[in-house]
């Protein structure tokens, strides 16, 4: 059997001297003892319920007996009466959230569709590509040089760069600092919402970013003739093959 701590039979000790005292003094009240600490209203509450009450007597040491008479509650060895904890507050011991956090697993929720998605895609190319021919040109001729010569639509913008500035400047100076802005955009703006109009700032970044891109992509697509010399497809014609 456990044993009951030293400080716990002092505390009883002290709480039978201190009652016999009270009691040879012929000051004990009915009911409750001022030495209780539990509220009145609460032991009426606890009666009312039908429960058994080990309360009017603890400050006391004597013990409460049980509904049938078998054997006193509230009681350890020796006879030692315990105190109980009346009341417990729900808010101290449970961590209640009114609003429910809108989050789920990234496993299945986001990589499923993810996977479906990309399986769809890669099935589509392929049937895209079985029944439509791609365009592509002739073989190249080493002995000729077509005039204008552009690089593919993806790298027509770095292209447009090169006839503006220095190859140092529009083939890494500009497309570093970029880079660099759009990995930076998230830590400057921490901002959890997932709404356009809460995320205004990294909004703009991306937006300056994509027209900036496409601006010289069109340019160097339609504006650009032999020679890559700026022309009107409109007056001189479209000098871009897909």
């Amino acid at each position: 059997m456990t044993e009951i701590p030293a400080h716990l039979l002092k505390r009883a000790q002290e709480a039978r001297d201190k009652a016999a005292t009270d009691s040879g003094a012929g000051t004990a009240t009915s009911g409750a003892t001022s030495d209780s600490r539990i509220p009145e209203e609460l032991l009426n509450r606890s009666k009312a319920a039908g429960g058994v009450v080990v309360a009017e007597r603890v400050a006391t040491g004597v013990a409460t007996t049980a509904p049938n008479g078998n054997s006193p509650l509230g009681t350890g060895p020796g006879g030692h009466t315990q105190r109980l904890l009346t009341v417990v507050k729900s808010g101290s011991i449970q961590d209640v959230k009114a609003v429910p956090v809108d989050k789920v697993h990234t496993w299945p929720h986001l990589l499923g569709p993810e996977f479906v998605a990309a399986l769809a895609c890669t099935a589509f190319t392929f049937l895209f590509s079985w029944f439509v021919n791609a365009p592509l040109l002739q073989a190249a001729n080493f002995n000729q040089t077509p005039n204008p010569s552009k690089a593919p639509w993806y790298f027509l913008g770095l292209q447009e760069l090169l006839t503006m500035f220095h190859p140092m400047i529009a083939g890494v100076t500009i497309p570093g600092v970029a880079l660099i802005a759009l990995m930076l955009a998230p830590y400057m703006d921490r901002n959890p919402s997932n709404k356009p109009e809460d995320r205004k700032f990294l909004t703009s970044i991306f937006t300056v970013h994509l027209m900036f891109w496409a601006v010289l992509v069109i340019i160097g697509s339609f504006f650009r003739g032999p020679g890559f010399n700026f022309t009107f497809p409109w007056r001189d014609g479209i000098f871009f093959d897909l």
